[in-house]
């Protein structure tokens, strides 16, 4: 049984090779070797990791169990793109579940835990770039409440793909 929890520091090395290989698991299939192994070098060391969980403008979550790592998210805070109508906008930068551990709910709760802690960050919305060609993360999303605002250009090595973006906007907190 996983448990969703704030990444340390010490998660650096397994957070790196998780994000790797789970953004070749959904990726390589459809792109150049090149082009991975660019992306790779430049988002999933572990000191761009270590980087990331030291940063205050961002928060890592990781599924564990113990004997390793499952899945991951991460949120930049106070971050938005033209598209997105937020006053306090949250980026879900990353959200991935290694391919054995798919199909058990452990994104539904990664994203339930994520959107949890945007509002506890005082945002009033989420949103996230996703491929245009990862129809299954599209429905994901759009299960999970986003609807698509606009689009962007997410650089792969030396491929400029684009994104759709996904926003949510919190309901207000009634009090």
């Amino acid at each position: 049984m996983s448990r969703i929890r704030a990444a340390v520091l010490e998660d650096a090395a397994a957070l790196a090779a998780l994000a790797e290989r789970t953004f070749r698991e959904t990726f390589e299939d459809a792109n150049t070797a090149e082009d991975m192994a660019l992306h790779c070098a430049r988002s999933y060391s572990p000191l761009v990791q270590r980087a990331e969980i030291e940063d205050p403008a961002m928060a890592t979550l990781v599924a564990d169990d113990g004997d390793g790592l499952q899945a991951y998210a991460q949120l930049r805070l106070r971050h938005s793109t033209p598209c997105v109508a937020l006053e306090r906008p949250a980026e879900l930068q990353r959200l991935y579940v290694a391919r054995q551990w798919q199909g058990r709910g452990l994104a539904q709760e990664l994203m339930s835990d994520v959107l949890d802690l945007a509002r506890r960050h005082g945002a009033d919305g989420l949103w996230l770039g996703v491929w245009e060609r990862n129809p299954r993360a599209i429905a994901f999303y759009a299960k999970s409440g986003f609807a698509t605002c606009g689009e962007h250009v997410f650089q792969l090595g030396s491929d400029p793909q684009r994104d759709v973006v996904m926003a949510l906007r919190f309901a207000p907190l009634v009090r």
